[in-house]
C-alpha cells in the first residue's frame, strides 16, 4: 500500500494530505484553503498539469465556474496565490479525473494562541460559577446583603 503524508505543522493552515493505492486524493480539514503544492500532491500530478487543470483566464480575475475545471477560490487581486477548498478538490478528482474513491477527512486544528486564551477564559469562568454556586447564603437582594455586611463589621 503506498502512502504518503506532508505534517500537519510544516503545510499551509494545517492541511494534511494522504495518497493510497485506492484514494488518489484524500484531503483534510475542509475549512482550510490549500495551495497548489498540496492540490499537486494529493492528485499526483506535475505543478504544470494542476495549472492546466485550473479554471483561470488572463482577462478575467474570478472567471465563473466550471464543472471540467479545478476552481480556485475568489481572488481579490491577480498577484494573490491560487488557493483551493478542498472540496472543489475532491470534486475535480472524482468527476473530472475519474478516480474512483475520494474521502475528504475533516480534522481538528491545532490549537492557536486564540483558542488557548479562550480556554483559559472558559476555565476561569467555570471556576467563578461553581465558586458563586458553592455558596450558602447568598443574598437574593442589595438589603440583604447589606444586612448581612453589616453584621460582619459589627
Amino acid at each position: 500500500m503506498l502512502s504518503r503524508s506532508i505534517d500537519p505543522a510544516s503545510a499551509a493552515g494545517g492541511v494534511s494530505v494522504e495518497t493510497t493505492a485506492d484514494v488518489d486524493a484524500v484531503i483534510a480539514r475542509s475549512d482550510a484553503l490549500v495551495g497548489i503544492e498540496d492540490v499537486q500532491k494529493s492528485l499526483n500530478r506535475s505543478r504544470a498539469s494542476v495549472y492546466r487543470y485550473t479554471n483561470t483566464d488572463p482577462r478575467n480575475l474570478n472567471p465563473p465556474f466550471n464543472p471540467r475545471k479545478l476552481n480556485p477560490e475568489y481572488r481579490g487581486d491577480q498577484k494573490d496565490p491560487l488557493l483551493f477548498h478542498p472540496n472543489e478538490v475532491a470534486r475535480f478528482a472524482k468527476d473530472v479525473l475519474r478516480i474512483k474513491e475520494v474521502t475528504v477527512e475533516v480534522l481538528n486544528s491545532p490549537s492557536t494562541a486564540t483558542q488557548q486564551c479562550l480556554g483559559a477564559i472558559l476555565e476561569e469562568l467555570r471556576l467563578i460559577r461553581s465558586h458563586l454556586e458553592g455558596l450558602q447564603d447568598a443574598p437574593s437582594d442589595l438589603s440583604a446583603r447589606r444586612e448581612r455586611q453589616d453584621r460582619s463589621a459589627a
